[in-house]
């Protein structure tokens, strides 16, 4: 790709980032607390360089040299070792050491000559990482950073090519920034695919970028912090109706109690027989 395109190529990455990192203000909420706490990990990926070539074509043009072909092995290996801290569930800090990889460039000229040059990049890197979940195991981060980069560059010519040949290097610090998703396979070991831009400095082609798409392992310490759930703000459900009282218990009376026993009278006395009364004899007057 060519120089030209380098800045609204970066820009639009950059504005993706910073679109994703704007999200973390939204009213999304957290269903499992987190905790902070330290981490490590480890990336590796393949890597593909984006340099401006016409520095050294137009350098030789100069010197009355024409360029009848040239070669450019682009892609390379990388990987990345390093640690971070999470400051809350949302954004974390992220240092590490980097390398990118080889970069080989080739070409031919008319008069008869041939340059070759070999570039290796590694550095250091410090990043500030936003985490937005998807669900209680998936979510997206984006990240912004700074890498201090070192390209060193090593490069032949044969013929009558009046190049220089000894080694050189380029430091200097620029922009970084990424594109991942992050799947938590435990609460302390998660797997992350990334794509992250770093813009270089190359000693023989001058200003361009690398991009290294990676797959990482995380190892947390302290606890999970990695499964939360976003999900809408719902309101509370209504609590539910106190149940039924009881039914009253019935009882049945009490059977009456029996009638009280009467003991039966006495027989009355039996009335005396009668007797008519005696009648005395009257006696006669004198």
């Amino acid at each position: 790709m060519a120089l030209s395109k380098f800045p609204t190529v970066g820009r639009g990455l950059g504005l993706t980032v910073l679109a994703v990192l704007g999200t973390f203000s939204s009213s999304w909420v957290v269903a499992q607390d987190s905790t902070t706490g330290g981490y490590v990990g480890v990336n590796a990926g393949q890597t593909r360089s984006h340099f401006n070539n016409d520095t050294v074509n137009g350098t030789l043009a100069g010197q009355g040299f024409g360029v009848r072909s040239t070669v450019e092995d682009n892609k390379s290996n990388g990987y990345k070792i390093f640690g971070g801290y999470q400051l809350n569930r949302n954004f974390a800090v992220e240092g590490g050491y980097f390398d990118l990889g080889r970069f080989n460039y080739a070409l031919s000229t008319a008069p008869v000559g041939a340059f070759n040059s070999d570039t290796r990049v590694k550095g250091l890197n410090l990043d500030l990482v936003g985490m937005l979940p998807l669900s209680e195991q998936f979510s997206v981060f984006g990240r912004v950073g700074a890498a201090y980069t070192q390209s060193r560059s090593s490069f032949t010519n044969t013929g009558v090519l009046p190049l220089n040949t000894a080694n050189t290097s380029r430091n200097q610090t620029n922009p970084k920034v990424g594109l991942g998703l992050q799947y938590a396979i435990t609460p302390a070991l998660s797997l992350r695919g990334e794509l992250e831009r770093y813009r270089i400095n190359d000693p023989i082609r001058n200003r361009g970028y690398i991009d290294m798409a990676s797959l990482a392992l995380v190892y947390r310490f302290g606890g999970p912090v990695q499964t939360p759930v976003a999900q809408a703000v719902v309101p509370m459900a209504s609590p539910p109706p106190p149940p039924p009282p009881p039914a009253p218990v019935v009882v049945a009376p009490a059977p009456p109690a029996p009638p009280p026993v009467v003991a039966p009278a006495p027989a009355p006395a039996p009335m005396p027989a009668y007797e008519p009364p005696v009648r005395k004899p009257r006696q006669g007057r004198n």
